[in-house]
């Protein structure tokens, strides 16, 4: 009877530490596949976002890690946003009236790119991939002309180049999963 412990606990170990292997492998071999698509994708960021989200480690397949990936969007938008409402109000007497315009386009485009990835995360629940693709698709260009507001003068610095380039990339991790499991989908029917 005392042996019977000591095999669970043994085979509950074994189990975990494999389950995480094969999660950490998944992670490895889809940023491997996503940077090779798409020359803007950094491998590390892509492992370390999938990494940093807890989920991560019970990920079994390309579907959850896609999952995942539009979830860690969702969080970055919504942070940013709070960022920018932030800058609006402690730095608004420091701010031209350039940057707070710039700024105010800025909060416009992530407010509706808020609602954009519950509409993504709806579509991809449901396997209706091609409408995930096209409304990710308004994210990514929700983050580049965001940036590109501030590009408009060169005496302008956004305060905000690190946030968007975050959203481009983990928005494109996320283009690149469901490109892969569009063709994937394809190659079965």
């Amino acid at each position: 009877m005392k042996n019977k412990p000591s095999f669970l606990f043994f085979f509950l170990f074994f189990f975990s530490y494999f389950h995480a292997i094969s999660s950490t492998n998944l992670i490895h071999q889809t940023c491997k596949r996503c940077s090779k698509t798409d020359p803007n994708l950094s491998y590390n960021f892509c492992v370390a976002s999938l990494q940093s989200s807890p989920e991560s480690r019970g990920a079994s397949n390309l579907r959850q890690l896609g999952s995942i990936s539009i979830k860690l969007i969702k969080r970055n938008v919504t942070g940013t946003r709070h960022f920018i409402k932030e800058l609006l109000i402690i730095k608004n007497k420091t701010l031209t009236p350039y940057q707070k315009a710039c700024l105010k386009d800025c909060m416009e485009l992530y407010s509706d790119a808020v609602s954009t990835i519950e509409e993504t995360m709806e579509a991809y629940k449901s396997k209706h991939y091609a409408d995930a693709n096209v409304e990710l698709s308004s994210v990514v260009d929700a983050a580049t002309s965001c940036e590109d507001g501030f590009g408009e003068r060169k005496d302008v610095v956004s305060p905000l180049t690190k946030r968007n380039k975050d959203v481009f990339q983990l928005s494109a991790i996320s283009l690149s999963i469901i490109n892969m499991l569009i063709n994937s989908f394809e190659l079965i029917n």
